[in-house]
């Protein structure tokens, strides 16, 4: 009786405790959905820290019990959906209604895209490569041919820099690692087209803005170019190149969390001239030698770069001038140093931090007849940028720079001696926030500020751009912005008291991405105030200046690239419609300068012949007459020259694995092109002006070169460098 008393009791007990734990046992209810309603299948409901939970079945409904108490964290999750959490008391957690939002971090969310181009391995969306700026036949090499071919710029044969929609040269700037470039080309004179100084080898990212750019970036009328170097190489390799113009070598060592990558070249154009004389009496045919090199190092959170650029180029020629019987003899000298040291790492909290700093020093020795000119300009940029994504959806930059420029002019000739100097200090401030609405709906908010000691001034820019996903491949975007630029050195060596030059850009851009093949159609204007004006045929110590100049451009860009419908072939195609006129420097009236065509068109084919062990290019590059004036004929810029047109072949042969064989010829064909007319000073007998024209220093060019890569793999080679 006794052990019978003994088991009820514990019998009694265990059903006290089974019955209390039910009585204790809480339910969590609800129902899970995306924005518009629709209910989600197998999302993960679950309380933090613990085992209870359950998934969502087909009508979005999760029912599950837990015997915690007192406040406790429920946790919904869905692949491609925000994760959900809401603190709670557990008995308040019945019947709820659950709302998903998109997790705008997938790689199929808006980018705001309104006037880039972005090329990059690692961008969402690219219309050129990192190998496109070599691998384009027409380029021979240079970063700013490959993107001549891009829409928005203007092909000008006999300057080479970049002319962006109506814009002049002066109004691109470039920036490597962040930082800007003060002289990034090298220095030239009339009717010879000028290069980038900066081989496109040890960069594997760019961006073009032709357009409504960023507030991080400032003194750029009409467009910046943004070079990224190698973050870290994969492995050590060695490149040598022997070409019918020179030579060059380089080399990456890896050691540790260190690495330098060093290249030199050294060019002589005095072999070629002798079996392709060109147009011009050379005394000493263009010579130059350019070394550069990068050294990185990873921290923990961080990386650090340094940068460094040398080139000094020289060369003496006698140009063909109808005022100048005897010709006019022109000698350049120019020594160029660039560095640039960057950091960018992860801070506390979430904030990152880029900072950076470049000093430039170029001295540049030019004699024109009697006129002896020495140019010594030292420049430096010092930049600060603090980053933070406060969530997946909303993202603010805040930054600070400070620019300064030391120039420095001594001319000389028989009858006059004098010297030219000024410091440009400027001070800049600039925000920025991104806000991601969901994945078809984003906003990029900036405003910049920038005080120049100079003028004494502060201007404002405000920036903002939105992009609108209208399907899964194509999407609108819109962008706007003010934009300032004091005038070049070539003015302010003579005049001070001026004012900031300002552009305003409107930009409607519709982009379609699928099946590696892109499509971009951009509508823009521009609008001018403040531009450059002077009364002399060319600025001189006694030239007035303003900035009372004003002007517009406006049109439309084309561009399509498809690499995936014909097989191994890879081609683009763009073209542009400008419409441009403006008033400045010593126009008497409105009108389109003589750098603009109003057509523009580029055509880019790469073939790879597996039988050949070849990869062969193609380019073809049109642009419509450029404006003159006549002389003989009332009116200003009233007459154009005939079209431009230049078809460019080249064809790499794979040797070996890592040895490439290299041929390449511009303007193929022959095409006799005009850069302009020049009209003498005077009259003759009868009233008229005579007129020389102006063409191309040599109508085609050659090109050879023997490349030869030693990796560590025994893979690599120079083909994705030609």
């Amino acid at each position: 009786m006794k052990l019978q008393n003994t088991i009820n009791l514990k019998f009694a007990i265990i059903f006290f405790f089974v019955s209390f734990s039910a009585i204790c046992q809480v339910r969590i209810s609800g129902i899970v959905t995306q924005k518009n309603g629709t209910p989600i299948l197998g999302a993960n409901v679950y309380l933090e820290g613990t085992y209870d939970g359950t998934t969502t079945d087909d009508k979005g409904r999760f029912s599950f019990s837990t015997s915690e108490i007192k406040e406790q964290i429920l946790v919904v999750s869905f692949v491609s959906f925000e994760t959900f959490r809401v603190t709670k008391l557990v008995t308040e957690m019945q019947n709820l209604t659950i709302q998903l939002r998109e997790d705008v971090s997938s790689l199929d969310t808006v980018v705001i895209s309104a006037g880039t181009f972005e090329a990059g391995d690692n961008s969402k969306v690219s219309v050129l490569k990192p190998l496109d700026v070599v691998t384009t036949a027409s380029a021979l090499g240079d970063f700013v041919g490959a993107l001549q071919t891009l829409p928005g710029t203007t092909t000008v044969s006999e300057d080479g820099r970049l002319f962006v929609r109506g814009g002049d040269a002066g109004e691109t700037q470039i920036f490597i690692d962040g930082i800007r470039v003060f002289t990034p080309y090298t220095p030239s004179t009339n009717n010879i087209p000028t290069r980038g100084r900066y081989s496109p080898f040890l960069f594997d990212g760019i961006t073009f803005s032709t357009g409504g750019y960023s507030a991080e970036y400032g003194q750029a009328l009409s467009s910046v170019l943004l070079l990224n170097t190698v973050d870290f190489p994969d492995q050590e390799k060695t490149e040598i190149s022997i070409m019918s113009v020179g030579g060059g070598v380089g080399n990456t060592q890896i050691w540790g969390n260190n690495s330098l990558s060093v290249n030199a070249s050294y060019i002589n154009l005095a072999p070629y001239n002798e079996l392709f004389p060109g147009r011009n009496d050379w005394q000493k045919p263009f010579e130059t030698f350019a070394g550069e090199s990068v050294y990185r190092h990873e921290f923990e959170s961080g990386l650090l770069k340094i940068y460094g650029a040398y080139d000094a180029t020289e060369f003496q020629l006698t140009q063909e001038d109808i005022n100048q019987p005897e010709g006019v003899n022109f000698k350049l000298n120019n020594q160029n140093l660039y560095t640039n040291a960057s950091y960018s790492g992860r801070l506390k909290n979430k904030w990152k931090l880029e900072t950076g700093a470049s000093f430039t020093l170029s001295k540049t020795a030019i004699n024109v007849i009697e006129d002896n000119i020495d140019d010594t300009e030292k420049s430096a940029h010092l930049k600060l940028k603090l980053r933070k994504n406060f969530s997946n959806r909303f993202k603010m930059s805040y930054g600070v720079e400070q620019f300064f420029t030391d120039f420095n002019e001594d001319f000389e000739n028989e009858s006059f001696i004098t010297n030219y100097d000024f410091n440009n200090n400027i001070s800049a401030a600039f925000t920025e926030a991104d806000v991601i609405f969901s994945k078809k709906f984003a906003v990029k908010l900036g405003l910049r500020g920038e005080y120049s000691q100079l003028f004494d001034a502060v201007t404002l820019s405000p920036r903002a751009s939105l992009a609108y996903k209208v399907s899964k491949n194509s999407q609108l975007s819109l962008a706007y912005g003010d934009f300032y630029q004091q005038p070049l050195n070539e003015y302010l060596k003579f005049q001070q008291d001026l004012d900031a030059q300002k552009s305003q850009h409107y930009i409607l851009n519709y982009q379609y991405t699928a099946n590696n093949r892109i499509f971009r159609a951009e509508f823009y204007r521009k609008e001018y105030d403040n531009l450059i004006t002077y009364n002399s045929d060319f600025p001189s110590f006694d030239t007035n200046f303003n900035t009372n100049g004003d002007g517009f451009a406006q049109g439309i860009d084309l561009f399509w690239r498809d690499n995936e419908s014909l097989k191994n072939m890879d081609y683009w195609v763009s073209y542009s419609y400008l419409d441009t006129e403006r008033k400045y420097k010593n126009y008497p009236i409105a009108a389109t300068p003589n750098f603009a065509s109003t057509h523009n068109l580029s055509v880019v084919g790469k073939y790879w012949i597996e039988d050949w062990k070849s990869q062969v290019g193609f380019s073809y590059q049109y642009g419509s007459g450029r404006t003159y004036t006549n002389p003989n004929e009332s009116g200003f810029l009233q007459n154009k020259t005939k079209d431009y047109n230049s078809i460019s072949l080249n064809w790499a042969y794979l040797l070996s694995q890592q040895k490439i064989l290299y041929f390449s010829v511009n303007n193929v064909l022959g095409f006799t092109n005009v850069n302009g007319y020049q009209y003498a000073d005077t009259p003759t007998v009868n009233g008229d002006f005579a007129r020389r024209t102006l063409r191309p220093a040599t109508d085609q060019f050659f090109f050879v070169g023997f490349f030869w890569t030693i990796s560590d793999d025994g893979e690599d080679n120079q083909l994705d460098n030609l």
